[in-house]
């Protein structure tokens, strides 16, 4: 190569390397220090820290604002945010990173179209999409242009449901149109004191309501972890964030078209679980710790809880059995004693379809009295939200196993997916019961008259519920009906488990064709 033609492209290669060194700056040191001093990682600091080291992929390096009249002189390396790939564990993910230092991390049409190219990337080659938020919101300089590029945002979450996984995770304000994005998507995860979602922030409400509220107290991890629902999980910082990212892709696939990955474990698949029996009391009435079965009959006890905060009158989250990933749906008698209530069937509904979505077989754990009764709840439309639970169920195609450890009373016995709910193998413990109502509620209405009429109604009372009991408070009258494939020993639960999923393993549910379904939102 001649002399000059090699000075010439030394030339060009400096500036781009120039240009690419000013983008990769951000927003320069002293906003990169007011960052760190919030205690929050940097945008391409995130992104490192989430990936295998030195996979990183950067797309849409050199990208530039619009340029309108109010922005003519402003500079924002990179539009403000940062897209790529890269790999977690060794597979591929697409992943945008909001850059706060830039612009505040703000939304225009550029900055968009960035992220809506890694979408559209990631749909194309089947691969997970993982957003790390941290915006001030739409760009008010680019007017309507930031409004259509969150549009072109909240089209691709919704087309793209179901097709791979997309998670969100909140690492800073994310407030007005921006929370719509990770609404959208599968998973939210916050950070605790440094993130927070609202639609209408303290100083709009303090003028229209005249409330008194702190941005924590509006829309921080606590509030939509526990009380909202649009949370999933929390964690300390940026780092526990994205650690928990990690973990939940383990357990799910790269899209719909593909299973979850399997992983091989030395805990032996036909375990026996006799210290089940100390933790579940035979008397209905008597609360214990659900997760603490659910750890003693999964892998290694390893049991990774979704909205452990939220609704926890019911466990949903995933863990493997046979080095198979689940999803576990289960009643916990400590809250509630179990009862589903409205947050509960939302929660339960939501994970149960997320399951079906990515191919993760259902086990479902039941020990339910029924729905949550009360004014309040049916006001607020149990019936609506209930129905989400049957629906869930009726409409998921994958691999569907029920245990019921002690009672399955009423609707809730259909809504914890019973046999005639679509449930492949329904199993039971000789602690269980199957029934419309419990014995005494039972006894009160249909001995109602003879108990009226009797000389002695306490002692004839207890006499029909002690015969209620012995007649239909069993697994064996269901069973005896083909509501049951199996009463089984408690402590060879885990066997049974892990028998029927390897011979579900191809189960395949033609359905009729639709267009999608109207589930009762």
């Amino acid at each position: 190569m001649p002399d000059d033609t090699l000075s010439w492209m030394n030339e060009l290669t400096a500036e781009m390397e120039e240009r690419r060194k000013r983008v990769e700056r951000g927003g320069g040191e002293a906003r990169v220090r007011k960052q760190h001093k919030l205690g929050k990682m940097t945008a391409r600091e995130r992104i490192c820290a989430l990936l295998d080291q030195d996979t990183f992929v950067e797309l849409g390096v050199f990208v530039e604002h619009l340029g309108v009249e109010m922005m003519r002189d402003v500079d924002a390396p990179g539009e403000g945010v940062v897209t790529g790939y890269g790999k977690i564990d060794g597979r591929t993910v697409f992943v945008f990173s909001q850059d706060f230092t830039i612009l505040g991390g703000s939304l225009g049409k550029m900055h968009a179209q960035k992220i809506t190219k890694v979408m559209d990337a990631a749909v194309r080659t089947g691969a997970p999409i993982i957003g790390l938020n941290d915006s001030a919101g739409a760009r008010i300089q680019e007017g309507v242009d930031a409004l259509s590029g969150y549009g072109e945002v909240f089209y691709r979450n919704a087309i793209y449901s179901g097709v791979v996984p997309q998670i969100s995770a909140i690492l800073g304000p994310c407030a007005g149109g921006a929370v719509y994005s990770p609404a959208l998507t599968d998973f939210v995860v916050m950070a605790q004191g440094s993130s927070y979602m609202f639609i209408t922030g303290p100083e709009v409400i303090r003028s229209v309501t005249k409330e008194e509220v702190t941005f924590e107290e509006l829309g921080g991890s606590e509030v939509h972890t526990r009380l909202s629902g649009v949370a999933h999980f929390e964690a300390e910082d940026d780092a526990g964030v994205l650690r928990l990212i990690r973990r939940l892709l383990s357990y799910l696939p790269q899209s719909a078209r593909e299973k979850p990955p399997l992983r091989p474990t030395d805990d032996p698949e036909a375990r026996e679980t006799p210290e089940l029996l100390s933790i579940v009391h035979p008397d209905q009435r008597r609360p214990y710790p659900m997760v603490d079965v659910i750890r003693i009959l999964v892998d290694n006890a390893e049991f990774f809880e979704i909205h452990p905060d939220f609704a926890r009158n019911i466990l949903v989250g995933f863990a493997r059995l046979g080095g198979q990933p689940v999803g576990v749906v289960a009643n916990n008698p400590r809250h509630l004693a179990g009862t589903l209530n409205i947050d509960a069937s939302d929660k339960a509904a939501r994970f149960i379809r997320t399951c079906d979505s990515f191919n993760l077989p259902i086990v479902t754990l039941v020990d339910v009295t029924g729905f949550l009764p009360g004014v309040a709840q049916e006001h607020a439309g149990i019936i609506r939200h209930g129905a989400k639970m049957l629906y869930a169920y009726a409409e998921a195609t994958v691999p569907k196993i029920t245990l019921i450890i002690r009672k399955s009373y009423g609707g809730a016995y259909l809504a914890m997916n019973s046999v005639d709910m679509g449930a492949d193998v329904v199993l039971a413990w000789p602690t269980s019961a199957v029934a419309v109502l419990g014995a005494e509620g039972a006894t009160d209405i249909v001995y109602r008259r003879e108990i009226q009429a009797s000389r002695t109604p306490e002692v004839t009372r207890n006499s029909r519920i002690e015969d209620y009991r012995r007649k239909f408070d069993n697994p064996y009258w269901a069973a005896g009906r083909g509501y049951i494939d199996d009463v089984i020993d408690p402590k060879d639960t885990r066997r049974h488990l892990i028998r029927h999923l390897r011979m579900l393993e191809n189960k395949e549910e033609p359905r009729p064709f639709k267009k999608h379904g109207n589930i009762p939102l």
